[in-house]
């Protein structure tokens, strides 16, 4: 029994729900005021609309069901939110001459390496970025503070992944890209131990 799956999820105002019946497939296609998305459920997964509510079901007690209905619930959730609030990711920049700009369709980042890295932004984010005075930096100076900003949650954190790949923190001096909220354990070093 999925727990996840089987709770409802409560319409917000002004979200409007579209749901489509295919042959075996269901679209679903979700309308706020950020914007329009669309997802087709797996086959064998149902959805109902009543009184501001939807309820995700599933056709029978497999394996693949079970595993299924907690996703696609989790799927839809996650659109209705994005419509009506949005998402973001916050990274940071820590490094000494490190940055990070927007440049037209480009993200522009200066990571310490003999070249400069563009990354180009995927028209449905908004990126932005803010240089931070170094009166402002605390033990690990940050130089640079990227926004990515979107209605589709997997397209926000694919791309703050991307971004992040680019130049993980390293263990030593922390330095690096990292989500504002990650926590990195820096190692002693030689000196230190």
């Amino acid at each position: 029994m999925s727990r996840i799956g089987n709770n409802p999820i409560v319409i917000p105002d002004g979200v409007n729900i579209k749901i489509d019946n295919i042959e075996d497939k269901v679209n679903v296609t979700v309308t706020g005021k950020l914007g329009m998305l669309t997802h087709t459920l797996n086959s064998g997964i149902t959805i109902e609309e009543s009184d501001k509510m939807l309820k995700i079901k599933r056709r029978d007690d497999s394996k693949d069901q079970k595993s299924l209905h907690g996703l696609s619930r989790a799927l839809v959730f996650n659109m209705i939110n994005g419509v009506s609030k949005g998402y973001e990711k916050r990274l940071h920049v820590i490094g000494t001459g490190y940055s990070a700009e927007v440049k037209g369709p480009w993200l522009k980042l200066v990571l310490g390496f003999s070249h400069d890295i563009l990354i180009e932004i995927p028209e449905h984010l908004k990126v932005e970025t803010e240089a931070v005075p170094r009166s402002r930096g605390q033990k690990l100076d940050v130089q640079s503070i990227i926004k990515v900003n979107g209605i589709s949650k997997e397209e926000v954190g694919s791309f703050a992944a991307e971004i992040r790949h680019c130049r993980p923190p390293e263990n030593y001096k922390g330095k690096g890209i990292r989500y504002s909220d990650e926590i990195v354990h820096l190692k002693a070093g030689k000196t230190g131990a």
